[in-house]
């Protein structure tokens, strides 16, 4: 990056194909796309990176921000050969795309922006009684919080076998650093900026980013199209890939 910061970079899928970013939710390394990056990669190149803090990418800890993280995606696109491109951001990843694609408007070909939020005053944030479970000092209770936050009952897994709830070998001080990136989000007034063709998606039943705000960011972004999952959880792009791939696949194609 631009301050000397190193950023772990994973490529797959075919080298011929159409390129498409995705960008993984907060506290999470490229490995959140485990169970779902194989679905696209019979016709995309896949690109992930590990954010600041994840994975490959450690360094100083600073006052990190969705639009930093925006600024070293657009470095990795551009590294790659330039766009446009596809993005497909979920969670404080869709926070990123968001800005991204405002930001860098020649980078971004189309764009999908899952289980997200416009953050800020105009968002509606989770519930009192979510927060307080997810800052509960048991691990045990926490990882059970966060199966039924991020899954139907129907998920045939232990909370330990989700690759969904955040990087192990983070520090504290990481985590805190993304914690506040994606609490002071704040995209409104550039969602209008927004020119690629955007698709929101969101699961109906996701208490941990309120899916009110998909139309939020739907409204905003001009010509976005709005689709709901009926009883998806915040990790029903994972849980429900068979169905949610192909349709964000098409979307973006």
């Amino acid at each position: 990056m631009s301050d000397g910061f190193g950023v772990s970079v994973q490529v797959a899928g075919p080298a011929t194909g159409p390129t498409l970013l995705l960008l993984a939710g907060q506290a999470n390394n490229h490995h959140w796309w485990d169970l779902v990056r194989g679905g696209f990669e019979g016709r995309w190149r896949t690109v992930t990176l590990d954010q600041r803090g994840t994975g490959g990418s450690r360094g100083p800890v600073g006052e990190w921000s969705t639009r930093l993280f925006a600024d070293d995606a657009a470095t990795v696109i551009e590294h790659l050969g330039g766009g446009p491109v596809a993005v497909y951001g979920t969670s404080m990843g869709g926070r990123v795309a968001q800005v991204l694609a405002a930001e860098h408007p020649e980078l971004v070909g189309r764009l999908a922006l899952a289980c997200t939020s416009p953050g800020g005053p105009h968002a509606q944030e989770r519930d009192a009684g979510v927060r307080r479970d997810l800052a509960h000092p048991d691990p045990a209770h926490r990882r059970a919080t966060l199966r039924e936050l991020f899954y139907t009952d129907a998920w045939p897994h232990r909370p330990e076998d989700s690759v969904l709830f955040g990087d192990r070998a983070m520090s504290a001080e990481e985590t805190r650093a993304h914690l506040r990136a994606s609490a002071r989000h704040d995209a409104w007034d550039l969602l209008p900026r927004i020119a690629a063709p955007t698709l929101v998606l969101h699961g109906t039943d996701d208490r941990m980013v309120a899916t009110a705000n998909a139309p939020l960011l739907a409204e905003r972004i001009p010509g976005a199209v709005l689709h709901l999952h009926e009883g998806g959880r915040h990790g029903f792009f994972e849980e429900f890939a068979t169905e949610i791939t192909p349709l964000v696949s098409d979307f973006l194609e």
